[in-house]
Protein backbone atom coordinates (compact mmCIF):
# COMPACT_ATOMS: atom_id res chain seq x y z
CA UNK A 1 0.00 0.00 0.00
CA UNK A 2 0.97 3.57 -0.24
CA UNK A 3 1.27 4.06 3.60
CA UNK A 4 3.35 1.09 4.09
CA UNK A 5 5.62 1.75 0.91
CA UNK A 6 6.17 5.38 2.41
CA UNK A 7 6.84 4.23 6.17
CA UNK A 8 9.39 2.01 4.16
CA UNK A 9 11.22 5.00 2.27
CA UNK A 10 11.39 7.02 5.78
CA UNK A 11 13.05 4.29 7.61
CA UNK A 12 15.39 3.60 4.51
CA UNK A 13 16.19 7.60 4.89
CA UNK A 14 16.23 7.43 8.47
CA UNK A 15 19.56 8.46 9.88
CA UNK A 16 21.01 5.36 11.33
CA UNK A 17 22.26 5.80 15.05
CA UNK A 18 26.26 4.74 14.96
CA UNK A 19 26.18 7.81 12.55
CA UNK A 20 25.76 10.34 15.28
CA UNK A 21 28.62 8.04 17.20
CA UNK A 22 30.67 8.80 13.68
CA UNK A 23 31.30 5.38 12.51
CA UNK A 24 30.46 5.09 8.70
CA UNK A 25 31.85 8.35 8.09
CA UNK A 26 34.97 8.58 6.33
CA UNK A 27 38.01 9.46 8.65
CA UNK A 28 38.99 13.59 7.26
CA UNK A 29 35.24 14.04 7.88
CA UNK A 30 35.08 12.21 11.52
CA UNK A 31 38.03 13.91 12.82
CA UNK A 32 36.73 17.48 11.36
CA UNK A 33 33.55 16.93 13.35
CA UNK A 34 35.16 16.02 16.29
CA UNK A 35 37.38 18.95 16.45
CA UNK A 36 34.62 21.41 15.51
CA UNK A 37 32.11 19.89 18.12
CA UNK A 38 34.82 20.42 20.52
CA UNK A 39 35.44 23.99 19.16
CA UNK A 40 31.93 24.97 19.54
CA UNK A 41 31.95 23.40 23.26
CA UNK A 42 34.43 25.73 24.32
CA UNK A 43 32.79 28.55 22.67
CA UNK A 44 29.65 27.52 24.36
CA UNK A 45 31.49 28.07 28.00
CA UNK A 46 32.42 31.40 27.30
CA UNK A 47 30.03 33.01 24.76
CA UNK A 48 26.76 33.14 26.41
CA UNK A 49 28.31 35.01 29.50
CA UNK A 50 31.16 37.01 28.03
CA UNK A 51 29.40 40.35 28.60
CA UNK A 52 29.31 39.66 32.40
CA UNK A 53 33.23 39.16 31.92
CA UNK A 54 33.96 42.02 30.00
CA UNK A 55 31.57 44.27 32.88
CA UNK A 56 33.56 42.31 35.31
CA UNK A 57 37.25 42.60 34.48
CA UNK A 58 37.16 45.34 31.50
CA UNK A 59 38.06 49.20 32.82
CA UNK A 60 34.58 51.22 31.70
CA UNK A 61 32.80 47.79 30.73
CA UNK A 62 29.63 47.41 29.58
CA UNK A 63 26.65 46.62 27.23
CA UNK A 64 28.40 48.93 24.63
CA UNK A 65 32.15 47.66 25.14
CA UNK A 66 30.53 44.37 24.82
CA UNK A 67 28.61 45.28 21.34
CA UNK A 68 31.78 46.46 20.02
CA UNK A 69 33.69 43.71 20.87
CA UNK A 70 31.03 41.58 19.18
CA UNK A 71 31.16 43.70 16.12
CA UNK A 72 34.46 44.07 15.26
CA UNK A 73 35.14 40.17 15.31
CA UNK A 74 32.48 39.82 13.33
CA UNK A 75 33.21 42.54 10.41
CA UNK A 76 36.99 41.53 10.82
CA UNK A 77 36.05 38.12 9.80
CA UNK A 78 33.34 39.16 7.28
CA UNK A 79 35.71 41.59 5.38
CA UNK A 80 38.98 38.75 5.31
CA UNK A 81 36.99 35.66 4.42
CA UNK A 82 36.35 36.25 0.87
CA UNK A 83 39.94 37.17 0.48
CA UNK A 84 41.53 34.46 1.76
CA UNK A 85 39.02 31.97 0.91
CA UNK A 86 39.77 32.90 -3.28
CA UNK A 87 43.92 32.79 -2.13
CA UNK A 88 43.22 29.17 -0.62
CA UNK A 89 41.16 28.55 -4.09
CA UNK A 90 44.56 29.67 -6.18
CA UNK A 91 46.61 27.47 -4.53
CA UNK A 92 46.86 23.52 -6.33
CA UNK A 93 45.90 20.49 -3.72
CA UNK A 94 44.56 21.24 0.21
CA UNK A 95 48.37 21.41 1.72
CA UNK A 96 47.72 25.05 2.19
CA UNK A 97 43.86 24.34 3.31
CA UNK A 98 45.36 21.67 6.08
CA UNK A 99 47.99 24.30 7.52
CA UNK A 100 45.81 27.05 7.35
CA UNK A 101 43.15 25.30 9.30
CA UNK A 102 45.68 23.67 12.04
CA UNK A 103 48.35 26.95 12.56
CA UNK A 104 44.84 29.27 13.48
CA UNK A 105 42.23 26.97 14.95
CA UNK A 106 45.98 26.44 17.34
CA UNK A 107 46.24 30.14 17.42
CA UNK A 108 42.49 30.65 18.05
CA UNK A 109 42.72 27.86 20.87
CA UNK A 110 45.20 29.43 22.86
CA UNK A 111 44.38 33.89 22.17
CA UNK A 112 41.70 33.36 25.07
CA UNK A 113 44.82 33.67 27.54
CA UNK A 114 45.16 37.18 26.67
CA UNK A 115 41.78 37.95 28.22
CA UNK A 116 43.61 37.31 31.52
CA UNK A 117 46.19 39.98 31.11
CA UNK A 118 43.89 42.89 29.46
CA UNK A 119 41.92 45.32 31.48
CA UNK A 120 40.86 47.90 28.66
CA UNK A 121 38.38 48.01 25.88
CA UNK A 122 41.36 49.33 23.17
CA UNK A 123 42.61 45.77 24.45
CA UNK A 124 40.02 44.02 23.80
CA UNK A 125 38.89 44.90 20.29
CA UNK A 126 42.87 44.20 19.28
CA UNK A 127 42.07 40.49 20.51
CA UNK A 128 39.24 40.31 18.80
CA UNK A 129 40.30 41.94 15.45
CA UNK A 130 42.94 39.45 16.14
CA UNK A 131 40.49 36.66 16.90
CA UNK A 132 38.79 37.67 13.66
CA UNK A 133 41.13 37.20 11.36
CA UNK A 134 42.52 33.70 12.58
CA UNK A 135 38.58 32.36 11.77
CA UNK A 136 38.37 34.22 8.56
CA UNK A 137 41.47 31.45 8.02
CA UNK A 138 40.14 28.81 9.58
CA UNK A 139 36.62 28.43 8.66
CA UNK A 140 37.06 28.63 4.72
CA UNK A 141 39.66 26.40 4.86
CA UNK A 142 37.47 23.72 7.16
CA UNK A 143 34.58 23.89 4.75
CA UNK A 144 37.03 23.09 1.56
CA UNK A 145 38.56 20.05 3.11
CA UNK A 146 35.14 18.72 4.70
CA UNK A 147 33.55 19.58 1.20
CA UNK A 148 36.01 17.59 -0.63
CA UNK A 149 36.10 14.94 1.36
CA UNK A 150 32.26 14.21 2.76
CA UNK A 151 30.69 10.84 1.80
CA UNK A 152 29.34 10.79 -1.49
CA UNK A 153 25.27 10.02 -1.33
CA UNK A 154 25.87 10.82 2.40
CA UNK A 155 26.17 13.97 2.30
CA UNK A 156 23.11 15.32 3.84
CA UNK A 157 23.69 12.86 6.54
CA UNK A 158 27.04 13.70 7.05
CA UNK A 159 26.41 17.86 6.84
CA UNK A 160 23.29 17.02 9.73
CA UNK A 161 25.50 15.34 11.84
CA UNK A 162 27.94 17.97 11.85
CA UNK A 163 25.47 20.56 13.07
CA UNK A 164 23.91 18.67 15.23
CA UNK A 165 26.66 17.62 17.35
CA UNK A 166 28.22 20.91 16.76
CA UNK A 167 24.64 22.76 18.35
CA UNK A 168 24.46 20.01 20.93
CA UNK A 169 27.94 20.63 22.03
CA UNK A 170 27.40 24.41 22.60
CA UNK A 171 23.97 23.31 24.27
CA UNK A 172 25.71 21.61 26.82
CA UNK A 173 28.98 23.57 27.84
CA UNK A 174 26.82 27.10 27.80
CA UNK A 175 24.88 25.86 30.39
CA UNK A 176 28.06 24.66 32.15
CA UNK A 177 29.68 27.79 31.86
CA UNK A 178 27.45 30.12 33.93
CA UNK A 179 28.08 27.46 36.79
CA UNK A 180 32.05 27.28 36.51
CA UNK A 181 32.16 31.43 35.95
CA UNK A 182 30.03 31.34 39.20
CA UNK A 183 31.84 28.68 41.05
CA UNK A 184 35.56 28.97 39.90
CA UNK A 185 35.68 32.53 38.59
CA UNK A 186 36.46 33.58 35.53
CA UNK A 187 39.87 33.36 35.11
CA UNK A 188 39.39 29.35 35.88
CA UNK A 189 36.76 29.17 33.02
CA UNK A 190 39.07 30.80 30.29
CA UNK A 191 41.46 28.15 31.28
CA UNK A 192 39.14 25.63 30.24
CA UNK A 193 38.48 27.37 26.86
CA UNK A 194 41.82 27.43 26.52
CA UNK A 195 42.00 23.77 27.61
CA UNK A 196 39.33 22.36 25.12
CA UNK A 197 40.47 24.87 22.62
CA UNK A 198 44.18 22.54 22.50
CA UNK A 199 42.26 19.66 22.40
CA UNK A 200 40.16 20.58 19.12
CA UNK A 201 42.89 22.01 16.98
CA UNK A 202 44.91 18.50 17.94
CA UNK A 203 42.19 16.40 16.51
CA UNK A 204 43.19 18.49 13.33
CA UNK A 205 46.25 16.61 13.12
CA UNK A 206 44.70 13.33 12.26
CA UNK A 207 43.29 14.62 9.06
CA UNK A 208 46.64 15.40 7.44
CA UNK A 209 47.71 11.53 6.37
CA UNK A 210 44.57 12.06 4.14
CA UNK A 211 44.69 15.25 2.34
CA UNK A 212 45.83 15.66 -0.87
CA UNK A 213 48.36 16.96 -2.58
CA UNK A 214 49.06 18.60 -5.95
CA UNK A 215 49.09 16.36 -9.00
CA UNK A 216 52.88 16.88 -10.27
CA UNK A 217 52.52 18.40 -13.71
CA UNK A 218 53.61 16.25 -16.55
CA UNK A 219 57.12 17.48 -18.38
Amino acid sequence: SCRSHSVSIMHKRAIKLRNYFLQDINPVVRFLILSDTIFSGATGLLGPIFALFIADFIQGGNEAVAGMAAGIYMFTRGLLQIPFAHIMDRIRGERDDFWFMFVFSALIGVLPLLYLVIDTPLELYLIQAIMGLCTAFTYPSFMAIMTRHVDKKKEGTEWGVYFTLVDFAGAIFAALGGYVAATEGFPMLIMTVVIINVLGAFMLWFVKPYIRFPRKRAA
